[in-house]
This record gives structure tokens, C-alpha cells and sequence, in this order.
């Protein structure tokens, strides 16, 4: 998953886009970039970190121009320690393009080979994206086949990019001399909005509350298929340039990886996670009697809303029992050292007196691993607890994901080939409550009846792009950055200082 946005404006905008990109951090913390344009000329500044240690005062001095972009990456495929994957990606021709890519190409082995047997480009990194802006390039080349560049030449290239990749994509691309393009997959399964300042800048970004914490008005969602071009002007041309195109966005989004306060696709994120809370209370009554419940705890963060709702509906106290620790970072890489996991206890504290002597609730959004959950569930049995009790606010997860996210290896999954006892034995809890798969999607599809469906693969092993099969897998696993040692290093939720705000 990563953050991406993209402006056209008619004052400078590095400063717009590091703003943008502070409310994008939840969504990639492992690397930052940003690209200015002035004139015809390009100015990057990209590096591995967060938003406010990527980019210092001479940093910013440096990027002038009144276009660009800028991303935040949490590397799924590719070289997760390379500072020359980090984006954005660039190419000189034609025109000169740079560009910024939200989601995973599930075809990108084949197009790889492809470039360089057919196309004669090449690709210089692992990455997807670099993959992605190489297809761009060469069919909007193939468009304009060296005349002046027209807008329907760039719609006509884009329809072509839809034909040869597959997977999830939201891009945005600067051209050089001419303007900022944008589109989304066919599918939609990830997340772009457009949105207009009172000054006439003109804003594409990942979720709306980048539009918003910046003072841009929300004016829609980019369509799956569709292509977006804002001239230097500020006009927006649109055009829909996929066959067949039908929205399907990441389930995943609504139950953890979205801000609170974002609107996706006509769906406010926080009205879906009270919705997944109220579906919830409906499987903890056949599961649990509510009598049989004292208190009703969140796993700090994103599960606060379904804990509230779960508690509302049951009558029974909420209250906050953990308390994270937000300046816990990444762990320190001595010469001679291997990376050292941080234990959850130095993520999170416990209130004891919330747990002592107490039959308590915990509620997370979702279970991956299992291995924090059943940390976190010991940390309430040593503060008193007499009874723990988790329920997860999304169905078990099963099956990895293709599409962006870094869900694990199916091994790696807790979930995967269990049954829901069997999970609970290995956390160590005293019950164990998912939410069902259609009750998910009941409770969140029912905030828009325009969708299609969710892509909810990583719940019910469906892949919405049809072209996924155990091999395709098992290669995509091979790209993932849980490499070996990669997988050292804690990129837990828990482990990110500012998940949700």
C-alpha cells in the first residue's frame, strides 16, 4: 500500500505536497519523494524515512515549479532497502514523464520481459512501478508517434496500459510541458479522489482527507478505467478508457488501512467500521452471552469505532485499556547485529485497573499473524484479567494478498487451513469472534449500492482480476519484500508511530 498525490496549481507546491503527504503517512512509511515542475524542467527529491526526515529545509528549496507530485511507499514487492526504488519514477521519453503508483501489477514478470524483448526499454530496479511508467511511456510514444501531444493521444495511451497490465493500480504521471494524468485500474481496487482549492489548484490524491487537510473542496471519486488530465491551466479532462469496467474496491481499506475521516468511493470509513461493529455484535451474542462481559476493550487503533458500536448495542462499558506508545519506531541496525523484533509490550501499556478481576472484550480489526494478538492477550491475563475474550471486526484471514497490501505468505497466516478453534488455542484466548465474510461486506457495501462487490481475496481467496491462480502466488511471494530478513524488522501496525491520527 502506498500514498500518492498529484497537484496543478498556480502557486508553488512543494509545501502543498509535503502537507498532503503528512496525511498520507498512515499509508507507506518505509520511503517519501516528491517531484516539482518548472517549465519544462523536473526537480525530485525521494529517500527512505518518513515524510518529516525525508525532507528538510534545503530539500524543499530545491524543488520549485508550480506542478507535482509525491508518494509514501510501504514496499509489497521489490527491494524494500533500496533508495532507488523509492518514488517517484522517471523516464525522459517521450516528453518526459515521472510518475507515482498506488497497488501491485500481478502481471509484472511478464511485461518485464516484455519491455525488453518487444518494446526495447529497460528497467533498471524490481519495482512494479518502474514497470507500470515503462508501459505508459510506450504506448503514449505509440499514440502521438512524434506529433504534438493532444489529450485524446493520452486517453488513447492509457487504454492501451489497461489492455497489457493486471493487478491494482491508481497512478498519477506529470508530463513534462503539459500536465498531470491520473487513472485507476478497471477494477478500482484502489483508492483516488479529485479535489479544487478556491485559488483553482487542482488536487488528485489516495483518500479525501488529503484533499481536505489542505484546504481542497472533495469534487469525486476517479472512476475505475478512467483517465484524468489537468492542464498547466488547471482544466480537467476525463474520459473512461477501460471495456468493462466495474468497481470492486479493497475491502481491506474500510476495515484497517484507510483513515477514519477518509470518504473512498462514497463511503465514509468511519461509518463502515461502525457498521462492522454492529454486524459484530450480532456474532459475539451466539458466541458469548453479554452477561458473561464486563468491559469492552479496543486494540488501539482503528478498531475503536466497531469497539464503541459493539459496546453501545451490547450495554456494556467501553473503555481504553492499552495506551500506545507513538515515538516507537524502527529498531536500530548495529554493526554485527541482526534486526531485533520490539516486543508488543513496548508498543503498548496496560491499564491494570481496567483488566483486574474482569471477564473482558478485546476488539481488533482484523487478525493476521496472530502473533500480537496473543502477546496482547497475555498482557490482559497479567494485568488481572480473569477472563480474555477477542473479537476481530474482520473475518479470518486466509489467504494472501496480491493486490498492494503485505499480507504474509499463506503459512504465515494464522488463519490459513484452521479452524477457528484451533486459532484460538494458538492466541490463547478464553473465546474467539470473527466477523462473517458476507456480514462484512453486508455492512459495508450497504453505505454505497452503486458498488459492484469488494475485492475481499484475502478473506474468501476470490481474486477479482480473474487472473490469479496458486502459481501466480507463489511468484508474487517470491517479489514480496518479506524476504527473510526483511521479515525481521517489525512492520507491524502496532510498530508505526502514527498509524491513525
Amino acid at each position: 500500500m502506498c500514498g500518492i498525490v498529484g497537484v496543478v496549481s498556480n502557486a508553488p507546491v512543494n509545501q502543498l505536497i509535503y502537507d498532503a503527504l503528512l496525511l498520507l503517512q498512515h499509508r507507506g512509511q518505509d520511503a517519501a519523494g516528491i517531484v516539482t515542475q518548472l517549465e519544462r524542467k523536473f526537480f525530485m527529491h525521494k529517500a527512505k524515512g518518513m515524510v518529516r526526515d525525508v525532507f528538510r529545509t534545503r530539500n524543499m528549496r530545491a524543488l520549485p515549479g508550480t506542478v507535482g507530485l509525491g508518494q509514501v511507499r510501504y514496499p509489497t514487492a521489490g527491494n524494500a532497502y533500496s533508495e532507488e526504488e523509492a518514488q517517484p519514477f522517471y523516464v525522459n521519453a517521450p516528453f518526459g514523464l515521472v510518475l507515482v503508483h498506488n497497488g501491485n501489477l500481478t502481471n509484472a514478470q511478464a511485461l518485464r520481459a516484455e519491455l525488453f524483448t518487444t518494446d526495447h526499454r529497460h528497467i533498471n530496479t524490481d519495482s512494479d512501478s518502474e514497470v507500470l511508467l515503462n508501459v505508459l511511456a510506450h504506448e503514449l510514444e505509440r499514440a502521438t508517434r512524434g506529433v504534438p501531444l493532444q489529450v485524446e493521444d493520452l486517453f488513447r495511451a492509457v487504454a492501451e496500459v489497461h489492455k497489457r497490465v493486471r493487478g491494482s493500480y491508481a497512478v498519477i504521471a506529470m508530463i513534462a510541458g503539459h500536465g498531470v494524468l491520473a487513472f485507476r485500474d478497471p477494477y478500482g481496487i484502489r483508492p483516488l479522489s479529485l479535489g479544487r482549492g478556491k485559488d483553482g489548484t487542482v488536487m488528485v490524491a489516495s483518500e479525501t482527507v488529503t484533499l481536505e487537510g489542505t484546504g481542497h473542496v472533495f469534487e469525486r471519486h476517479v472512476a475505475p478505467g478512467e483517465a484524468v488530465f489537468i492542464d498547466l491551466k488547471g482544466q480537467v479532462h476525463a474520459r473512461q478508457c477501460a471495456e468493462n469496467a466495474r468497481l470492486f474496491p479493497c475491502i481491506f481499506e474500510f476495515v484497517y488501512l484507510a483513515r477514519p475521516d477518509s470518504v473512498l468511493d462514497g463511503i465514509s470509513v468511519y461509518q463502515a467500521r461502525l457498521n462492522l461493529g454492529e454486524a459484530l455484535a450480532k456474532r459475539v451474542v451466539s458466541t458469548v452471552p453479554p452477561n458473561e462481559i464486563d468491559v469492552i476493550i479496543p486494540i488501539p487503533e482503528s478498531s475503536r469505532p466497531s469497539a464503541t458500536q459493539l459496546a453501545q448495542l451490547l450495554g456494556i462499558p467501553y473503555r481504553e485499556g492499552f495506551v500506545k506508545n507513538r515515538y516507537v519506531g524502527r529498531t536500530f541496525i548495529m554493526p554485527g547485529q541482526g534486526v531485533r523484533k520490539k516486543s508488543v509490550r513496548q508498543k503498548l501499556n496496560v491499564i491494570a485497573s481496567e483488566f483486574k478481576g474482569r471477564n473482558v472484550m478485546l476488539v481488533d480489526d482484523s487478525i493476521v499473524r496472530g502473533t500480537t494478538s496473543r502477546e496482547i492477550v497475555q498482557m490482559a491475563r497479567d494485568a488481572g484479567a480473569k477472563k480474555v475474550y477477542l473479537a476481530s471486526a474482520a473475518p479470518p484471514v486466509r489467504f494472501p494478498n496480491v493486490y498492494g497490501i503485505d499480507m504474509p505468505t499463506a503459512t504465515e497466516l494464522v488463519a490459513h487451513g484452521r479452524t477457528v478453534d484451533e486459532v484460538r488455542e494458538i492466541i490463547g484466548c478464553d473465546a474467539l469472534i470473527y466477523q462473517e465474510v458476507e456480514g462484512m461486506k453486508r455492512a459495508i457495501g450497504s453505505l454505497n449500492p452503486k458498488l459492484d462487490g469488494f475485492d475481499a481475496s484475502c478473506f474468501d481467496g476470490v481474486y477479482v482480476t480473474g487472473d490469479i491462480n496458486p502459481d501466480d502466488i507463489a511468484r508474487i511471494n517470491e517479489a514480496r519484500i518479506g524476504q527473510e530478513d526483511a521479515l525481521e524488522e517489525d512492520t507491524s501496525r502496532l510498530a508505526l508511530p502514527n498509524a491513525e491520527v
